[in-house]
């Protein structure tokens, strides 16, 4: 969906170029924009790339389940359907834990692989389950800890303290997960009311 809205607003926008002649600015929007997407790319990726390798020597190291294995107690309360053990637990905590570390990219296996378990459990194939939609709240709130992604543009335009957002953003992604969490609740409740 998103696709199609982008590719949209990219046509129209063109096309309106177009008609009220002012190619020049499509062409110098399209010729700088890919240069800043470039040196956005180049400045980000050795910061996101040692951020990768630290969650890989963790996740080898057996790290990465130790933290897993922390949040088995929270996640059994929060996914009541699941049953204990199952290897759905371990990858939720393991795209949570990556999720807190502000690698969403490095998360994402994590949740798919997480969501493909929970479908094994899932007896309505074409409904979700109340564990993946609990699941979809809590990883769409971006529980985050240390937003290395967000510190990375600072530093990439030359903050004077780009870690200063640390505080805000440890609170600002707990008020998310509560928030969600508290609706997702609220919607259970009132669907198994109804």
């Amino acid at each position: 969906m998103m696709n199609k809205i982008w590719g949209f607003f990219i046509i129209s926008g063109s096309i309106y170029c177009i008609l009220t002649g002012r190619i020049d600015v499509l062409n110098k929007e399209i010729l700088e924009s890919s240069n800043e997407t470039f040196k956005l790319i180049v400045k980000i990726f050795p910061v996101l790339a040692l951020w990768l390798g630290i969650m890989n020597i963790a996740s080898s190291s057996g790290l990465l389940n130790r933290m897993s294995e922390k949040l088995s107690p929270v996640l059994t309360k929060l996914f009541p359907d699941i049953p204990y053990g199952h290897e759905s637990l371990g990858l939720i905590a393991s795209n949570i834990v990556v999720n807190m570390m502000g690698l969403g990219n490095a998360a994402t296996p994590f949740g798919l692989k997480a969501m493909k378990s929970l479908q094994k459990l899932n007896k309505k194939k074409e409904t979700a389950t109340r564990s993946m939609i609990t699941f979809l709240a809590i990883n769409t709130s971006g529980v985050t800890i240390i937003p290395t992604t967000v510190i990375s543009m600072r530093l990439m335009h030359k903050s004077i303290n780009p870690t200063i957002i640390v505080l805000p953003c440890i609170m600002a992604t707990i008020i998310s997960l509560i928030s969600a969490l508290i609706i997702d609740r609220v919607f259970y409740k009132r669907n198994t009311n109804a």
